[in-house]
């Protein structure tokens, strides 16, 4: 008997070292590599989550120490002195279980590491003991730490949480490293029952049931001396850290999406990581947007589109989109966009950072800016001279644009040869102001003031004030009145450049990005740096007031706070804008139409209603209606007031001039539709014909508005280049120039 005894123990001890000495350590299950990433509101809130598996990897230093204990004490307080396997757990268990005691877990820490991470998930006796021999043997290539991390990483919580940092998200909205005792008590103690753990915020059953885990853990803890009696007490006086209500993982419906890819894309731009590396997950992404003000600005286009467009009823009001951006003009941050109806309704590109929407009278600003900064040269051979809001020049419809040299510049689409701009109507405006033309957006004025300025001036002032070069038209006279398509978040960074005195932040979106436990670099706020004077900026600031006050843009006046701003609107009303601010905040709203099976813009006339649409009308009506709720609770603040300019340089001719007796000052805009608004943005391009009988919002684009359609550009200059929105391919007018940006 003693013979079979020992022959039998030996041929056991003989089949385990065989077992042991062949198994080897298969590779990581790749569900256990997969995570997702989670992007988070400015308040630091969930935004969504993107990847099929709600898990962010960290490192075990992130996670507290205390809080580790939680789950040794509750699992395997023998962690650290065990070989990985213990067997008189696992008949603990058994008996345990089998007496109606409390539930444990028959396997140590390492075993269930093992069984996450490298096996699967079923109860036969063949990977029961794969998972012995392998927790046996991982000890000699991983060190108890790298165990408990990848323990930590691989568990199942419930609430769709897979690993501890989206546990803790899940429950308590929380950072791992922010646990509490208390709280990873509860925590540890849903990795045995986790289906039902989940609803401990809701359920009753569940509650009492996590309530006991939790008092048992902290109970271990005690009984292991990694609390006292007194901690103890003092946690259970404090009563069940009761988890946050179940909120399933944010999808990418409405707004998400174009959040969503902004961000990603700002972090591609900003730093070495690839595409491919953000697909693979694992990266906590915060983000400068704001959830009240998304939703606020969302909710005002919504709104204006049920006020005003009616797709069933009129076939003009199909296809019209909306792009819209909002940002702190101190810091460039991106507070909130508006992309479009959401990828949930099957539009994918993000109007918000697309480029390819002429911008209009919106760029004048721009112009005025670089004639205050460089002067003009209005004197054949002459030295630039100072420009001023008060500098004179020709308003009237049809004059003839001449160049620095004085000379007149050519057309050969005109039957004289020679270029005339002409404005939307024929008015007499004679001789007046730059800030009358820029409230009524007179054309003339402008495109000859470009002129005078220099084509090299005026782009450089653009791209001081944060345009980008790629988005900017060729050297034509169209230019100076809004050829170019920057994109709605480019154009609000531009008018931030005013607002902040001349300071020109970049804008950005994202303000922290962690992986791995650490916080990546390439992220901090971008500084500031000076474009222009802030005479410069102030003084275009006061002119836009103007433009509120007097002007185009009077519908602005709803907002009940100082605001400057600017409307602009292009040939056939292909795109109508208006970008304003107030001290603290600047949205720019651009609308278009574009039918998605055919490339280009179309006309919005009839759009709404109204046989003309203006951007002192819908867009300027998005603007208050966001602007109103966005600028709740904040301080009414005023603009510094007007620098002190030396006097103004008019125009030759201007002084000899007899003031037109048809000058006019056009009135508000509508407030009702079909009945277009009498002020305007002045004018029509220099190639068309001017028959419409009332003034208009239109700006005056020029030969490159035509070319623009849908195609794969985008402004990039936020999200490092988009991959998706309207594009444009300007092409040179007859009078084009050789330089091309």
């Amino acid at each position: 008997m003693l013979g079979t005894f020992l022959l039998v123990v030996g041929g056991l001890l003989g089949l385990f070292g065989y077992a042991y000495a062949t198994t080897t350590i298969p590779s990581a299950n790749p569900s256990t590599q997969k995570q997702s990433n989670t992007y988070y509101w400015s308040d630091g809130s969930v935004m969504a989550t993107q990847g099929s598996t709600n898990r962010q990897n960290v490192d075990l230093a992130q996670v507290p120490m205390l809080v580790q204990w939680d789950f040794l004490a509750a699992e395997n307080a023998t962690f650290y002195t065990d070989p990985g396997v213990d067997t008189q757990g696992m008949f603990r268990a058994v008996y345990h279980m089998a007496t109606g005691g409390e539930v444990q877990s028959g396997s140590t820490i390492t075993q269930q590491f093992v069984k996450n991470t490298y096996l699967s998930q079923d109860q036969s006796v063949t990977r029961k003991l794969r998972e012995i021999m392998i927790s046996l043997k991982i000890g000699g290539q991983m060190s108890k730490q790298q165990i408990l991390q990848g323990y930590l990483n691989t568990c199942y919580y419930g609430r769709d949480a897979y690993g501890i940092e989206a546990a803790a998200r899940a429950y308590y909205r929380e950072n791992a490293s922010q646990l509490t005792v208390s709280q990873g008590a509860f925590i540890a103690a849903t990795v045995n029952e986790p289906s039902l753990l989940m609803h401990a915020d809701s359920d009753p059953q569940a509650k009492a049931q996590a309530e006991a885990r939790w008092k048992y853990v902290l109970g271990r803890m005690a009984a292991i001396h990694k609390i006292d009696q007194v901690q103890e007490q003092q946690y259970l006086a404090a009563g069940f850290p009761a988890p946050k209500p179940y909120t399933p993982s944010a999808g990418m419906s409405g707004q998400t999406g174009y959040l969503v890819d902004t961000a990603m894309k700002y972090v591609e731009a900003h730093s070495s990581i690839t595409d491919q590396q953000l697909g693979h997950g694992g990266y906590q992404i915060y983000t400068t947007f704001d959830r009240r003000k998304v939703n606020a600005l969302s909710a005002s286009v919504a709104a204006m589109e049920k006020k005003h467009l009616d797709p069933k009823r009129r076939s003009a009001d199909k296809d019209v989109q909306v792009g819209s951006a909002s940002i702190d003009p101190s810091t460039g941050a991106v507070v909130a966009l508006y992309g479009g109806p959401g990828w949930n309704k099957g539009h994918w590109s993000n109007n918000a950072d697309a480029t390819g929407v002429p911008v209009g009278s919106t760029f004048k600003p721009i112009d005025l800016a670089a004639a205050l900064d460089h002067g003009a040269v209005l004197s054949p051979g002459g030295q630039p001279s100072p420009i001023t809001p008060d500098s004179k020049f020709n308003g009237d419809d049809g004059i003839t644009i001449k160049s620095r040299q004085g000379q007149e510049l050519p057309d050969s689409g005109d039957p004289t040869g020679l270029l005339h701009q002409r404005n939307d109507v024929p008015t007499k405006w004679g001789y007046i102001t730059l800030r009358k033309a820029m409230e009524q957006s007179v054309n003339t004025p402008y495109v000859q003031l470009g002129e005078y300025v220099g084509y090299d001036n005026v782009e450089n002032e653009a791209l001081n004030a944060g345009l980008l070069r790629k988005s900017l038209q060729y050297d034509t006279p169209g230019f100076y009145i809004g050829t170019s398509t920057p994109s709605a978040i480019r154009m609000a960074d531009a008018y931030a450049t005013f607002d902040d005195g001349g300071v020109q932040h970049e804008p950005y979106s994202v303000t922290k990005v962690i992986a791995d436990g650490g916080q990546l670099p390439g992220f901090d706020k971008p500084k500031g740096t000076t474009a222009m004077p802030s005479s410069t900026a102030d003084t275009v600031t006061d002119v836009l007031q103007g433009v509120v006050k007097n002007g185009t843009g009077t519908n602005a006046q709803a907002l009940g706070r100082p605001a400057a701003g600017k409307t602009g609107t292009t040939d056939d009303y292909k795109s109508a804008w208006f970008i304003g601010y107030t001290p603290q905040m600047v949205t720019s709203v651009a609308m278009f139409k574009e039918d998605p099976k055919n490339a280009g813009l179309q006309s919005m006339q009839g759009v709404g209603g109204y046989s003309k649409v203006f951007g002192a009308d819908m867009p300027t009506e998005v603007w208050t209606g966001y602007m109103t709720p966005a600028l709740q609770g904040q301080p009414v603040q005023q603009f510094p007031p007007a620098p002190q300019l030396g006097q103004a340089t008019d125009e030759n001719g201007a002084q000899s001039a007899t003031p037109s007796a048809t000058a006019s000052t056009p009135s508000a805009a509508p407030t009702a539709p079909v009945t277009p608004s009498p002020s305007t943005d002045g004018c029509r391009h220099w190639k068309e014909n001017c028959t419409t009988p009332t003034p208009t919002d239109s700006s005056g684009t020029t030969a490159g508005s035509s070319g623009v359609g849908t195609g794969n550009a985008s402004d990039g200059g936020l999200i490092g280049g988009a991959t998706s929105g309207i594009s444009a391919t300007p092409s040179p007018s007859p009078t084009a120039r050789s330089r091309q940006p």
